[in-house]
């Protein structure tokens, strides 16, 4: 399974660091496709940043330099930095792999359901 870290409140302007580990992951996390996705109050999932298993990495328009996704297949564990931080950012913060996706399954984040439980970030203006 998927544990998330790294969730907490800060001012905007402000930066926060999540991890997700997944220490009993079965399968080869160098081959997992891996992404970030949040849900705030009353909206709609959405993603954030993903990374697929040959390195290519996408970013959601509105957190573009901004945030940066990174991955250790030797630890098994994702990243998120979020710098500059906003108010809009407030959301819980899921980690997502999924194992089966074909190459171009990995670059589309509806298709990631397999998500941890979640780590709150709240950002205050």
């Amino acid at each position: 399974h998927l544990v998330e870290s790294g969730g907490g409140s800060v001012q905007a302007g402000g930066s926060l660091r999540l991890s997700c580990e997944a220490p009993d992951y079965g399968f080869d996390w160098g081959t997992t496709c891996l992404a970030w996705l949040r849900q705030a109050p009353g909206k709609e999932r959405e993603g954030v940043a993903l990374t697929s298993r040959d390195g290519t990495i996408r970013y959601a328009d509105s957190v573009q330099g901004r945030f940066t996704i990174s991955r250790d297949n030797a630890k098994n564990t994702l990243d998120l930095q979020m710098n500059n931080l906003k108010p809009e950012d407030t959301a819980t913060y899921y980690c997502a792999a999924e194992r089966y996706l074909s190459d171009s399954g990995c670059l589309l984040f509806k298709r990631y359901n397999n998500l941890g439980q979640g780590t709150q970030v709240t950002v205050s203006s």
